[in-house]
């Protein structure tokens, strides 16, 4: 059978890359179980994406990640990793790092990954609900509000969500974020049978769904930005918070004790941690609008205004995973989990950082 295989990669732009697809034919079995194996790898000019050099240009997309593609009758979602001529992961691939970290023993420990995605609709250089002039009511009744004067671009909202789902990407929820315009979207654990939270199928499906929001956007006439401070003054920033958990972290008998050693890991490269989470999070780490300081380490129970959170479910019951609400809705997922795993499943904990 013939299908519509739209490749997917991540450029070389800094400090944030980008997103790049394109469309080849493909043939092979149908049905819903066509795994990345049955699709042939294919190359594209790293002149164009800031890659590789014109004189040597060409680079290998590698599939590893097939879904439906919602957007076609007759369509497939391929998400591929970079390699170079000699077949070997390239510099700008994140997602081979993860896998090396999982292969060196993390994924022994069973690490679930969970991504809370923000990020903001824009029209003209506005977020939607804002006046061509001046701003509009301060933040209050616009999270997870309801009606024409308190929220915008549910529509695109709805029509993305749904698309996920007809992808068979993992999407949680959405819901309607602090500041107008502002929205959000959830991948993780959903606790169906037969899905794995793992960090490689967690993040492939956040890119992925990343995608297809800019794809309804431009459909609609609108972008979305994941910049974390997409309105500067008293205006909520966007995050990825990230929810976090390891087989010992979710055990009754030492839930607790393996959360807190976690945190203690993390408070000691803070300063790490921070470089890996997305650019101009100073920008969105201030210590205000629910965020900690970018500059200081804290950790709560049921505290937005921590670097890591606590559920207070997770505090009752004493077992579950936490939230790292310091990655900025920018972040590449691939190196959000590979910094967590490299620090917190390691078997020696990391040295406190220079800095600190």
């Amino acid at each position: 059978m013939q299908y519509f295989a739209e490749y997917i990669w991540l450029d070389g732009a800094k400090p944030t890359q980008q997103l790049r697809s394109k469309t080849r034919i493909v043939s092979v079995r149908g049905g819903d179980a066509i795994t990345a194996d049955e699709l042939p790898e294919w190359s594209f000019d790293g002149s164009s994406t800031s890659q590789s050099d014109g004189g040597d240009s060409d680079l290998l997309l590698e599939p590893v990640r097939v879904v439906r593609d919602p957007l076609r009758a007759s369509g497939l979602l391929v998400m591929c990793e970079v390699l170079d001529a000699e077949g070997k992961p390239h510099a700008t691939n994140q997602r081979a790092r993860l896998r090396a970290t999982l292969d060196a023993g993390a994924a022994a420990q069973d690490p679930w990954f969970g991504f809370e995605q923000e990020y903001t609709l824009l029209s003209a250089g506005r977020p939607l609900g804002f006046p061509e002039s001046g701003f509009p009511a301060p933040q209050g009744p616009y999270y997870c509000g309801v009606g024409s004067g308190q929220v915008f671009g549910r529509e695109l909202v709805e029509q993305h969500a749904q698309a996920c789902l007809d992808a068979g990407l993992m999407i949680y929820g959405t819901n309607a974020e602090v500041m107008p315009g502002q929205w959000e979207f959830q991948i993780g654990h959903r606790g169906t049978e037969g899905e794995t939270a793992d960090p490689l199928s967690v993040a492939d499906h956040l890119w992925i769904a990343r995608w297809l929001l800019h794809r309804i956007c431009e459909a609609n006439g609108v972008s979305a930005s994941f910049e974390p401070k997409p309105v500067y003054g008293d205006w909520n920033g966007a995050g990825a918070h990230t929810n976090f958990s390891t087989l010992a972290m979710r055990d009754p008998a030492r839930g607790m004790a393996a959360i807190e050693d976690a945190i203690e890991r993390l408070e000691r490269v803070h300063d790490e941690h921070i470089a890996s989470y997305g650019a101009d999070l100073h920008q969105r780490l201030t210590g205000l609008h629910e965020t900690c300081s970018i500059d200081r380490f804290a950790s709560g129970v049921a505290d937005r205004g921590s670097s890591i959170r606590i559920p207070r479910s997770v505090a009752r019951q004493g077992h579950g995973y936490l939230e790292d609400r310091r990655p900025g809705a920018n972040c590449d997922p691939y190196v959000v989990c590979e910094r967590i795993l490299r620090t917190v499943c390691s078997e020696e904990p990391p040295r406190l950082a220079a800095a600190s």
